[in-house]
């Protein structure tokens, strides 16, 4: 487990972070296909807070994109490195993230975030972000659609709407289970939007979430418990 610092010189004002995201946000690339689903590597990052303790773990996962079995894990544990505030909450994860990242011992392939990339208030959420700073192939599948508007997709597996700001297609919801509730999947970083849509429908075979994402999740719990009791 990596033990992490908050970088010298990272926002503590909202304002800061806001021109941050206004910098970063204009390197996104949007018109990459990205790797095929199926091949190569599929890495899951996730963290987990004790924001009693002022604490966060990332992990981050890194499963054979065929098998879906697990290549190689990693993570890391630091101070919370932003306070909340809703569209700015990659900046309380991202220097935790990008340890447990840099500490895996093979090539990440494409990051699946728990959350969002271009599906965000200003349009550079997570996925964006994390694809930015380390030049990967990213995507965000999240739990819910924040504030963006759509109509329910159909019932079965790979039914998707479009995902709203205005009329602007931010993302897609996509069924990943026959009548289940659908999860919302929008571009990162050099990832197109039916790619994104046709890694995540790999990703699960079994379940409503992505396996990187699961298994991401159990890991960050689990060393957030190591890391705090």
């Amino acid at each position: 487990m990596t033990t992490v610092r908050i970088p010298t010189g990272w926002p503590v004002t909202e304002h800061q972070a806001r021109a941050v995201q206004d910098e970063l946000r204009a390197r996104v690339v949007l018109h990459e296909p990205g790797p095929p689903p199926g091949t190569g590597h599929v890495t899951g990052v996730d963290v987990a807070y004790d924001d009693e303790r002022d604490v966060v773990a990332a992990a981050a996962v890194v499963l054979d994109a065929a098998t879906l079995d697990v290549v190689a894990e990693a993570t890391a544990v630091g101070q919370v490195s932003f306070p909340y505030v809703p569209g700015l909450l990659a900046f309380r994860e991202i220097p935790t993230v990008l340890a447990a990242l840099d500490a895996l011992p093979c090539p990440p392939g494409l990051v699946v975030c728990d959350g969002y990339g271009l599906a965000h208030p200003r349009r550079f959420g997570l996925a964006s972000h994390l694809g930015v700073l380390t030049g990967l192939p990213t995507i965000g599948v999240a739990k819910n659609p924040f504030t963006f508007a759509y109509d329910d997709p159909g019932t079965r597996r790979g039914s998707a709407s479009p995902l709203l700001a205005d009329r602007d297609e931010v993302g897609r919801a996509l069924r990943t289970r026959d009548g289940v509730k659908p999860v919302f999947v929008s571009v990162g970083h050099r990832v197109d939007l039916d790619n994104a849509c046709a890694h995540t429908l790999a990703l699960t075979p079994k379940y409503r979430l992505p396996e990187s994402t699961r298994r991401a999740d159990s890991l960050c719990r689990r060393a957030l418990q190591a890391a705090t009791s």
